[in-house]
């Protein structure tokens, strides 16, 4: 199973999540909880533990990868990702597929394909550019030390917000899947599922690195976006 790993940029540390963070992932989470209509965020000292404590237990079982993400400018928490739903094609072929399970020492085995997800920011660092860092050290890892196939995101369907920050990644959509789960707030969902693959990390990697330095440099003009996703072929993101 992969090994804990810190990935580190200009703005956002991703620390693998440990029970030492419980305190200021609580702190993180208490700020102004309007924004968590669609992801379960932990409410408090006891909850945080509780997150956590199922978090590393997944983790411990190889199904998950989960960080503390850390705003390098304060070393503050400011919230929660993780790698998941890990999958593995190596080996001899086994039918049916037992999903989440390496062929040969699951210690030093690396996932063909995984999903980033249960994501959560404080209010203070949403659109700050902080997730779409942390999501390019990410995909960074998955496409170019793991070497997956594909990396998977999905969203509640109503969760328009997330879904848009998923699209402007460069995701490639993949459909809704109709009354698929059922959501945080009780009711059926519909889930929105986006895919990157390895040929298209590339192009996406340009995108997302354009968009990060563009931010940095307010005066760089939105027109470099465009030309850049021309470059490679069309519009891999919306601007």
């Amino acid at each position: 199973m992969p090994v804990p790993v810190t990935l580190v940029g200009r703005t956002v540390r991703l620390e693998p999540l440990a029970e030492h963070h419980a305190e200021a992932l609580a702190e993180a989470g208490a700020e102004d909880r309007t924004t968590y209509a669609f992801t379960p965020v932990p409410h408090g000292l006891e909850a945080a533990r509780e997150y956590i404590g199922r978090a590393l237990a997944d983790q411990s079982a190889g199904r998950s990868l989960p960080f503390a993400t850390v705003n390098v400018a304060d070393n503050r928490v400011v919230g929660s990702t993780r790698f998941l739903e890990l999958d593995y094609w190596q080996g001899p072929l086994v039918w049916p597929p037992v999903p989440g399970v390496p062929h040969g020492d699951p210690l030093h085995a690396v996932p063909d394909a995984a999903e980033i997800g249960n994501t959560w920011l404080s209010p203070r660092a949403q659109g700050t550019g902080i997730n779409t860092e942390a999501k390019l050290l990410m995909l960074r890892y998955a496409f170019e030390t793991w070497r997956v196939q594909r990396i998977s995101l999905r969203a509640d369907a109503r969760n328009l917000r997330s879904r848009s920050a998923i699209e402007r990644l460069g995701a490639t959509s993949e459909g809704v899947r109709r009354a698929h789960s059922r959501g945080l707030d009780g009711v059926v969902r519909s889930t929105a599922f986006y895919s990157i693959l390895d040929e298209e990390w590339p192009a996406v990697r340009d995108i997302i690195e354009i968009r990060i330095a563009a931010a940095t440099s307010p005066s760089a003009p939105d027109p470099a976006i465009n030309q850049e996703c021309l470059r490679h072929g069309g519009p891999l993101i919306h601007v």
